[in-house]
């Protein structure tokens, strides 16, 4: 029998949380920004992270101890579920800037558990992993919600549920998502949704939810472009950015179905028929966040984006 692996490395794509219409239920990924993890198996039946590098400010925010880091906590519950009796030691290495609305903690959870799972004397499904991403993913957020993790560990859309990680068959659509240079922490934006909301409110967000995932099932777009409305979030986490009004509207007047808040934000997102649409739209939105001060970033990918994957 071949001994297992020792090292192995990961990584998982960044997000856009929610697609706006759906709050903490759907999201997909994009190509380019994202995190790794390093992984390593050792005999010690622990689990550590032992260090976090990158290229993104703030990283000594983020805890080292390993139940208050997202990919720590993570690998714990895979642990103790499995009953394995060796351990693991992390590092990770972040690319995905924090509090950008991008899935930062969650793509360190799941770059870990990607890494973790190779190293198995009899690795899980991506499906089989998907719990313990919840569980990891909770610790930043407080909360138990998929959106993020399940397209990271799925590949592009995913419909997220405490139980149920499925992937959505989504025509060829094109996204453009607008970082700022702003930080938004999650918790923060989670604040603001503490209040109350009115029955008719929650009806219209229903049905604009209904549409949208018709209109993902039939291909078709102009329904795509009813549902991806969001009345009940994006209202309350608006203020929180600095310009967004114009920034949306950008992405509006450039063709796109629905554009909305990308997670917890300030990362702003269009949906929209071509690459080259999609790019246009994106230097829109970028002219209105300068407009309003703030320098930004624009990543176009197919809505269709990537998986964690293992890497060399």
């Amino acid at each position: 029998m071949t001994a297992p692996s020792r090292i192995a490395r990961a990584f998982a794509p960044a997000s856009i949380g929610n697609i706006g219409v759906g709050f903490d239920l759907l999201g997909h990924t994009i190509e380019g920004p994202g995190d790794g993890a390093t992984v390593r198996r050792i005999d010690e039946p622990v689990v550590r992270v032992d260090g976090i590098d990158g290229d993104v400010p703030g990283l000594s925010r983020i805890p080292l101890d390993a139940p208050r880091n997202t990919a720590g906590r993570a690998l714990m519950e895979l642990r103790g579920a499995l009953d394995l009796a060796h351990g693991f030691a992390i590092t990770l290495h972040k690319g995905i800037a924090l509090g950008s609305g991008l899935g930062g903690s969650a793509a360190s959870c799941v770059a870990a558990l990607v890494a973790a799972n190779a190293l198995l004397d009899a690795p899980l499904s991506r499906e089989a992993l998907y719990p313990f991403a919840l569980a990891g993913e909770s610790v930043a957020s407080g909360s138990l919600h998929g959106d993020n993790v399940a397209p990271m560990l799925l590949g592009g859309v995913v419909l997220a549920t405490e139980t149920r990680a499925i992937r959505l068959d989504v025509p060829d659509l094109y996204c453009a998502a607008v970082h700022p240079a702003h930080v938004l922490e999650t918790r923060e934006a989670r604040a603001v949704l503490a209040e109350p909301y009115s029955l008719g409110a929650f009806v219209e967000q229903s049905a604009h939810l209904a549409l949208f995932l018709t209109g993902i099932a039939r291909g078709d777009r102009a329904l795509i472009a009813d549902g991806l409305r969001d009345v009940l979030v994006e209202p309350r986490r608006a203020p929180l950015i600095p310009g967004f009004a114009q920034v949306k509207q950008a992405a509006l007047d450039a063709g796109a179905l629905g554009a909305s808040i990308s997670g917890a934000g300030p990362t702003v997102f269009g949906w929209f028929d071509s690459r080259a649409q999609a790019q246009a739209g994106g230097a829109a939105m970028g002219a209105a966040f300068r407009a309003a001060g703030l320098d930004s970033r624009a990543y176009v990918s197919p809505v269709n984006g990537p998986r964690a994957e293992l890497v060399a």
